[in-house]
C-alpha cells in the first residue's frame, strides 16, 4: 500500500489540479498549431500530429540532414557536404523536417511570443538527440545579438535549451556564447554567403570559460540550414577549450549541407 503523502503535498496537488480545471474552463485547450479543440493544453491535435514530419533514418550521421534513401550516404553514411568539408561540430540531430507544419510551431515561437511552443518541441528534440544529450555536460543556445534580443525580448534558442535541459536533466549556460556583431538575415543567402556573413560574429563569454573548458557542449537552436552558424559557434567553443561540440535543433532544412 502506498504511503499517504503529507498534508502539504496533498494540498499542493489539489491546488494544481484545481488550477488546471479552472484554466480549462476559462480557456478551453486548443491545438498549438491549428487552434482546434484538444484534450489538454500544450498538445497537438491528431491531424496536426499526423502532418508533423519527424526526421528518422536514413540521415547523414554527421550533420543530420535527411536522406531520400540510405544509399545517398554511401559507406560512411555522410552527405556530400560532410564528406567534402567536415563540419567543425561532431554531430548534429534535428527533430523535424523544416516544412510548412514545422514552421507553424517554430515561427510563432521565434517571432510571436509563443514561448509555450517550446514545451511541445522539447520532447521531440529529446527523442531526436537522445544520444547527444547522454554525453553532453551542458547545453548552450545559439546567441542573439543584443539589439535583436532587445527587440524580441527573448532568445528562442535559449527557451528551447531550457525546455530540453529540464527534460534531460542537463545544465544550461544561456549566455555561454555572445554575438559580437549583428549579422544580416541569412534566409536568402547561399551556404557560402552564410558562412562569410556569420564568420567571426560569435565567441565564448569570458566569464563562462571555466564552465566550457574540458566539457562536451550541446549547442541548441531552432532551425539548421547550411550549418554555417553552428560551425562558427562550435569553432568558438572548441577554441575556448570545449572537448567536443554536438548540435541539436528543432528542425532541419531538408537539403544537403554544402558548406
Amino acid at each position: 500500500m502506498k504511503p499517504t503523502p503529507p498534508p502539504e503535498q496533498r494540498v499542493a496537488g489539489w491546488l494544481r489540479r484545481s488550477g488546471r480545471v479552472a484554466l480549462d474552463l476559462l480557456l478551453p485547450p486548443r491545438c498549438a498549431a491549428c487552434d482546434n479543440a484538444v484534450g489538454v493544453h500544450g498538445q497537438l491535435c491528431a491531424a496536426c500530429f499526423g502532418r508533423t514530419n519527424f526526421i528518422s533514418a536514413p540521415f547523414c550521421t554527421g550533420c543530420g540532414v535527411p536522406f531520400a534513401a540510405a544509399e545517398q550516404g554511401g559507406a560512411e553514411g555522410l552527405c556530400a557536404g560532410c564528406r567534402g568539408q567536415p563540419p567543425v561540430f561532431r554531430q548534429a540531430r534535428a527533430a523535424l523536417r523544416y516544412d510548412e507544419q514545422a514552421r507553424r510551431l517554430i515561427l510563432p515561437l521565434k517571432h510571436g511570443d509563443r514561448t509555450e511552443l517550446a514545451q511541445i518541441l522539447a520532447p521531440m528534440m529529446l527523442r531526436a538527440g537522445a544520444a547527444l544529450l547522454q554525453r553532453a555536460d551542458a547545453l548552450v543556445p545559439v546567441p542573439l545579438h543584443r539589439r535583436r534580443l532587445f527587440e524580441r525580448k527573448y532568445n528562442q534558442a535559449a527557451v528551447l535549451a531550457y525546455a530540453v535541459g529540464r527534460l534531460a536533466g542537463r545544465p544550461v549556460l544561456p549566455d555561454g556564447l555572445i554575438r559580437t556583431r549583428r549579422t544580416a538575415p541569412l534566409e536568402e543567402k547561399s551556404p557560402e554567403e552564410r558562412a562569410r556573413e556569420v564568420g567571426g560574429s560569435i565567441e565564448v563569454r569570458r566569464s563562462r570559460l571555466g564552465q566550457i573548458r574540458g566539457r562536451t557542449i550541446l549547442l541548441v537552436d531552432d532551425v539548421m540550414t547550411s550549418g554555417a552558424t553552428a560551425n562558427v559557434c562550435a569553432a568558438g567553443l572548441i577554441a575556448a577549450g570545449a572537448s567536443a561540440v554536438d548540435v541539436l535543433v528543432a528542425a532541419r532544412v531538408p537539403a544537403p549541407r554544402l558548406s
